[in-house]
């Protein structure tokens, strides 16, 4: 059984991203090498709270960046998922947006979903904060997924970003 990735909303815009300063040119390329080399590799998954936040945005780019989700499966936000959702944000474990990062967190965790591919690093794929949601989705009886970024992944060579 393939190791299932739950794709959040930044992984898709920065694929795609249309901004030209040297730190979104680096994580545009190593999304893209990530997602040409370990795709592969992996089950994805996402949820309809991705594709919603990335039918929001603007630009040229938006319907490729759904695209690029049309052949994950699409998770359901269930009531149990909103609930823990909204304890994430209680317990101080995650921003107070019951529809964000909270959300997102919940429905990878309570579809026990191995890994949480993100590049937002000051919520999810934060190693500060890691330790405390641990304890939260075990006071939950709730497996934590691997938070991470698709840098992890690679081998950390800068010298082929453009």
């Amino acid at each position: 059984m393939k190791t299932r990735v739950y794709i959040e909303t930044t992984i898709p815009s920065f694929y795609y991203t249309l901004r030209t300063d040297t730190q979104s040119q680096a994580m545009m390329h190593w999304t893209r090498r990530w997602w040409a080399e370990f795709v592969p590799r992996f089950a994805l998954v996402t949820s309809p709270v991705v594709i919603a936040e990335l039918r929001r945005g603007t630009g040229e780019r938006t319907q490729q960046r759904v695209d690029l989700l049309e052949e994950a499966e699409l998770l359901e936000v269930t009531a149990l998922a909103e609930e823990v959702a909204n304890i994430y944000i209680e317990k101080r474990a995650m921003p107070n947006d019951p529809g964000g990062d909270a959300l997102h967190l919940a429905v990878a965790s309570v579809h026990r979903v191995d890994v949480l591919l993100t590049w937002n690093c000051r919520h999810l794929a934060n190693p500060s904060k890691m330790e405390y949601i641990r304890c939260v989705n075990y006071e939950l009886g709730l497996p934590t997924p691997v938070l991470t970024t698709p840098l992890n992944y690679l081998s950390g060579d800068e010298s082929d970003v453009q």
